[in-house]
C-alpha cells in the first residue's frame, strides 16, 4: 500500500520521526497500526455498551455520549 503525503507533511513527518529516534516509515506504520488498534477497542467497547444496552431494556438519553447526539444508532455503526 501507498501513502501520498504533500512536501510539507513528509517534512512534517521526518521532523517527528527525527526527535522520536525512528525513521519516517517506520512513525507512519506505528501510527497507523495504533489508529486500527484503538478503532478495534472502540468497537469492541461500542459492541459490549450495545450489548448491555439491550440487557437493561435500553439507554437514557442522558447515557448517549454527547458526541454520538441523541441518537444510538451512530453507535450502533461502530458496533459492527
Amino acid at each position: 500500500m501507498e501513502v501520498h503525503f504533500t512536501p510539507e507533511q513528509e517534512t512534517q513527518l521526518s521532523q517527528i520521526a527525527t526527535h522520536a529516534g525512528i525513521d519516517a516509515e517506520r512513525l507512519v506504520k506505528d501510527a497507523a497500526l495504533r489508529l486500527l488498534q484503538e478503532e478495534a477497542r472502540f468497537r469492541a467497547a461500542a459492541r459490549e455498551g450495545m450489548a448491555q444496552r439491550s440487557a437493561s431494556g435500553g439507554l437514557w438519553p442522558e447515557a448517549v455520549p454527547p458526541a454520538f447526539g441523541q441518537n444510538p444508532q451512530n453507535l450502533a455503526r461502530y458496533a459492527r
